[in-house]
């Protein structure tokens, strides 16, 4: 097996600014750093983290290591966000390891970590707020200090110096995560979105999709939709252009190009999560959720147009996320109904800010990647 390779964070992103690594990748960091002081007495000064991505690996300082007792011992990891606006760059994230003889590694809320407390985010209700991510890139650490010995069982406690205090900095109170922040990380690293700076890169990155003259382009806010567009839409890398939160400015930035090439476009997609996109259905062109509200609202109010019983569109209303209200729905055979119709009414507002392109396409999906409207 190829040996994973060293991830720079020194090298710049494409907008210019510095990456830095995610809560995750901080706690898993902290937890290698504990368990290799308890099981082999190594006081390591920085720790290799195998990211998802299975070519690379991180190299992440631990700040501070403590032994606590004979099967048990804490390391401290202080979070760096590169040049990204995260509520916790600088945070002290603490993960203390306990052996537990069960053969298992279970995940506790240490002080500052959240409990999740209601449905709609991708852990179960009781559980600490460490998403599934970096659930996995602990248990990875675990297998890797352990080198093939026998696995005793660990309890993995992770915490974070003055969580509960940035916390409410963040959307958790809303979606009943109590206790302090969450755990999060897909990637394991940070990629910088600095408004100013997105919204530059994202411009150059539609300049470059358009150069061609292509018949179709597609927008995802995030990795949702990625897949759809190279596996089903056979678009090229350079075509599918990341807007982050920045819907409306990403619209402009495509109709003035169009207008500078006297060109237009067959069909741009735009292609995501109904959390985000339908938003725009409230007119809110820029959804960062420090500058907007949830979309249950949203969702339910054009359940209602499409016919829901009054005790459904309740029950949108009253979920804690529009990834909640997929889940509630999956099993109802009228609900690709109601997400193609967010899909069209998203795709008609948003078609007329952009009148060179002839025809805007919505597609939605679940957080798993799963289609739930046209093209399911």
């Amino acid at each position: 097996m190829t040996r994973r390779r060293p991830f720079d964070l020194a090298i710049l992103a494409p907008n210019g600014l510095r990456r830095g690594f995610s809560t995750g990748s901080a706690a898993t960091a902290a937890v290698k750093a504990a368990l290799l002081l308890l099981l082999r007495n190594e006081r390591a000064s920085q720790v290799e983290v195998s990211l998802p991505d299975p070519d690379h690996y991180l190299l992440i300082p631990i700040h501070a290591l403590r032994r606590l007792g004979p099967d048990c011992a804490e390391a401290e990891v202080i979070k760096q966000a590169g040049d990204d606006p995260d509520v916790t760059d600088g945070a002290r994230i603490v993960a203390m390891v306990l052996i537990n003889q069960c053969g298992d590694i279970r995940f506790r809320a240490g002080p500052g970590v959240g409990t999740v407390t209601a449905p709609g985010i991708r852990v179960p209700v009781g559980e600490p707020a460490i998403n599934p991510v970096p659930r996995q890139m602990m248990r990875m650490a675990v297998d890797e200090v352990l080198a093939g010995a026998m696995n005793p069982g660990f309890d993995l406690v992770i915490g974070c110096v003055d969580g509960a205090e940035i916390a409410r900095k963040t959307f958790n109170p809303r979606l009943g995560i109590v206790g302090g922040i969450s755990i999060l990380g897909t990637s394991g690293i940070v990629e910088p979105m600095s408004m100013a700076a997105w919204m530059a890169s994202i411009e150059v990155y539609i300049r470059v999709a358009l150069g061609d003259r292509p018949t179709a382009i597609a927008f995802t806010p995030g990795k949702i939709g990625k897949a759809y567009a190279r596996d089903h839409l056979r678009l090229p890398a350079k075509q599918v252009v990341q807007i982050a939160n920045f819907v409306g400015a990403a619209l402009d930035y495509t109709q003035q190009t169009l207008e500078e090439m006297d060109f237009r476009l067959d069909t741009l997609w735009v292609l995501g999560h109904p959390g985000k996109i339908a938003k725009v259905l409230d007119g809110v062109w820029d959804t960062h959720s420090g500058k907007s509200g949830m979309a249950m609202q949203t969702v339910a109010a054009v359940a209602a147009d499409c016919g829901f019983a009054r005790e459904q569109v309740q029950a949108i209303e009253a979920a804690n996320t529009v990834e909640n209200v997929i889940e509630m729905l999956r099993p109802d055979p009228a609900a690709p109904r109601l997400w193609r119709s967010i899909e069209q009414r998203s795709a008609e507002l948003m078609q007329a800010r952009v009148p060179a392109v002839r025809q805007v396409a919505v597609r939605l999906f679940a957080m798993n990647g799963q289609a739930i409207g046209a093209a399911a």
